[in-house]
C-alpha cells in the first residue's frame, strides 16, 4: 500500500479514536451533571400552589412523588436523611450535622442545607414533626412534634406516628375552610398529595379508615353528616383532643412550612390564629387565678383549723 494511503488511514483511525474517547468522557460526565442539576433544583409547592418556574418546566425539577423512579438525587438523599433521623431518635442518640454529613450527605456536603430542608418538609408532611437546630454551636438538632405534650416541645416517648402528618393536613383544610370542611374538600387536597380513598397509601395505609374512624375514635376529629344535605354528605371539624394538644397557630405554621413561607403570609388566617392565642392565654391565666384562689382558701382553712382546739 502506498505511503500516502497508509498515512490517511492512520489519520482516520486517530480521529475515530479521539471521537470515541470524547464520547465515553461525555457519557461518563452526563449522569454526574444531571445529579448535580437535580440537587440544586427547587422543590415545587404543595396543595396546588403555583411555583415561580411553572411556565418553564424542566425535566430535572425535583418532585416529592412516591414513585421512586421519578425522584431526583436530592429527594433520594432527603428520604435517606429522614430514615437516618428516625433511627437516631429511636436509638436515643444525638442528631448532629457531622453525623448527617458523614452517614448520609457524603460528597454532596455543599447541598447540605437544601437536602435538610427537603427532609424537614417530608418529616412535617409525613409525621407532623419539625427538625430544629437546638445547639447552633455544635450543630445539634432535635425532633419537635406539632402536637405539644411537654414543656420544652421535645419529642418524648413513642410519639412519632405517621398519622400525625395526615391529621395536621386535615386540620389545615378545616382551618382554611372556616373551621369546618366538607369531606369533598378534604379529599381534594389529599388527592393532590397522592392520598386516595379506597387506595392503600405507602405511609398512611387505609387513609379513609384513618380519618373517618381511627382519628374520630381518638377524638382528634369530628365527622358528621351535614344537616339537610341532599344528596347526603359529611363534614369534618377539629376534635377536643386536637383543640387541646395543638392550636390554630401551630396548624398555620404547619401550612406555612409546607409552602416554604411564614404564617403571616396568610393574613386572614394569621389574624384568627393570633386571636386564638390570646384567648388561650386568657384561659390559662384565669385557670391560674382559680387554682391560686382555691389554694388560698385551703391554706386559710388549715390556718384557722389549727386554732380550733382553743
Amino acid at each position: 500500500m502506498p505511503r500516502g494511503q497508509k498515512s490517511k488511514r492512520r489519520a482516520r483511525e486517530k480521529r475515530h479514536q479521539a471521537r470515541s474517547e470524547a464520547q465515553r468522557l461525555q457519557d461518563a460526565q452526563a449522569p454526574a451533571a444531571e445529579e448535580e442539576e437535580s440537587l440544586s433544583s427547587p422543590t415545587p409547592p404543595l396543595f396546588g400552589a403555583k411555583s415561580q418556574d411553572e411556565e418553564k418546566p424542566s425535566t430535572s425539577q425535583a418532585s416529592l412523588s412516591t414513585d421512586f423512579s421519578c425522584r431526583t438525587a436530592a429527594d433520594q438523599k432527603a428520604i435517606l436523611l429522614v430514615q437516618f433521623l428516625l433511627r437516631k431518635y429511636n436509638m436515643r442518640e444525638p442528631i448532629t450535622k457531622e453525623g448527617m454529613l458523614k452517614h448520609v450527605i457524603g460528597k454532596y456536603k455543599e447541598h447540605f442545607h437544601e437536602i435538610l430542608r427537603r427532609a424537614s418538609e417530608l418529616m412535617v408532611l409525613a409525621f407532623g414533626i419539625d427538625v430544629k437546630e437546638v445547639d447552633p454551636t455544635r450543630h445539634c438538632y432535635a425532633l419537635v412534634s406539632k402536637f405539644q405534650r411537654t414543656s420544652d416541645d421535645r419529642m418524648t416517648g413513642e410519639e412519632i406516628m405517621p398519622k400525625t402528618g395526615l391529621l395536621m393536613t386535615v386540620l389545615c383544610v378545616i382551618f382554611m375552610k372556616g373551621n369546618c370542611a366538607t369531606e369533598e374538600d378534604i379529599w381534594e387536597v389529599l388527592n393532590v398529595m397522592g392520598i386516595y380513598a379506597g387506595k392503600k397509601h405507602f405511609i398512611h395505609g387505609e387513609s379513609k379508615k384513618l380519618i373517618t374512624k381511627d382519628l374520630v375514635q381518638e377524638r382528634y376529629l369530628e365527622y358528621r353528616q351535614v344537616p339537610n344535605s341532599d344528596p347526603p354528605c359529611c363534614e369534618f371539624l377539629g376534635g377536643p383532643r386536637a383543640l387541646a394538644e395543638t392550636s390554630k397557630m401551630k396548624v398555620l405554621e404547619f401550612l406555612a412550612k409546607i409552602h416554604d413561607t411564614v404564617p403571616s403570609a396568610f393574613p386572614l388566617l394569621y389574624e384568627e390564629a393570633l386571636r386564638d392565642e390570646e384567648e388561650r392565654a386568657r384561659a390559662r391565666f384565669a385557670a391560674m387565678l382559680l387554682t391560686g384562689a382555691v389554694a388560698s382558701v385551703h391554706s386559710g382553712a388549715d390556718f384557722w383549723g389549727s386554732f380550733s382546739h382553743l
